[in-house]
């Protein structure tokens, strides 16, 4: 990373896109504490940057990483359960509410979570982040090898997410019906931030696009 400035704002859902070595997913997992880094990295105003992960999480900044790290040998439930950040206390989001979002969810709920499709697996990650309450959610590539039904399901949780008000910054390589949602996009090219603008703005610039997204 060279130089990386954004902002989050409250409320807001950020797109951070860009080719496979741009720099995307080392960015989020900076912020999360996963890859040292220099500089800042302000929450709330208050530097999180050295912090470890765990307390960073606690802090109030959720991350649903690309490879889903889902507990194989535990049920839906009880993986909604361990996201928890203390046991038995209601945070703004319920399992309920999770099985609501995916009532395919709610299906399997007492089924292990290791022989679940990688759609569901996905619909579990991003779910079991939400029980944590985070006030920001990182979320990287969730779309990504997922079919067209899924595909429109995860939209409706980034959907969901915007009219709760939840700050949202969402890694992707393609540009994705998830443009629908965002409010700013961000390109990353060679481990820094080339362009800056709205989701409309983007799509006008063909230069940018043809540059650092298209192949």
């Amino acid at each position: 990373l060279h130089g990386v400035d954004l902002r989050v704002g409250a409320g807001a859902i950020v797109r951070l896109v860009g080719r496979k070595g741009s720099g995307r997913p080392t960015t989020v997992k900076t912020i999360m504490g996963l890859v040292q880094g220099q500089g800042s990295v302000q929450f709330k105003n208050t530097q999180s940057l050295g912090e470890q992960a765990f307390g960073i999480a606690h802090r109030g900044i959720g991350y649903v990483p690309e490879n889903r790290d889902i507990f194989p040998k535990l049920t839906v439930h009880q993986n909604l359960t361990l996201g928890m950040k203390k046991a038995n206390q209601a945070g703004r989001w319920s399992a309920g509410d999770m099985y609501t979002l995916f009532p395919r969810l709610k299906e399997r709920q007492h089924t292990e979570a290791g022989v679940l499709s990688g759609g569901e697996q996905q619909m579990l990650t991003l779910c079991r982040t939400l029980m944590g309450d985070p006030e920001l959610i990182m979320i990287d590539e969730p779309t990504e090898g997922l079919a067209p039904k899924i595909v429109e399901l995860v939209a409706e949780y980034l959907r969901e997410l915007k009219r709760r008000g939840m700050s949202v910054l969402l890694v992707e390589q393609k540009l994705t019906i998830a443009l629908e949602v965002a409010d700013r996009c961000l390109v990353m090219g060679h481990g820094q931030i080339v362009f800056a603008g709205t989701p409309a703005e983007l799509r006008a610039d063909a230069t940018v696009r043809k540059e650092w997204l298209e192949v």
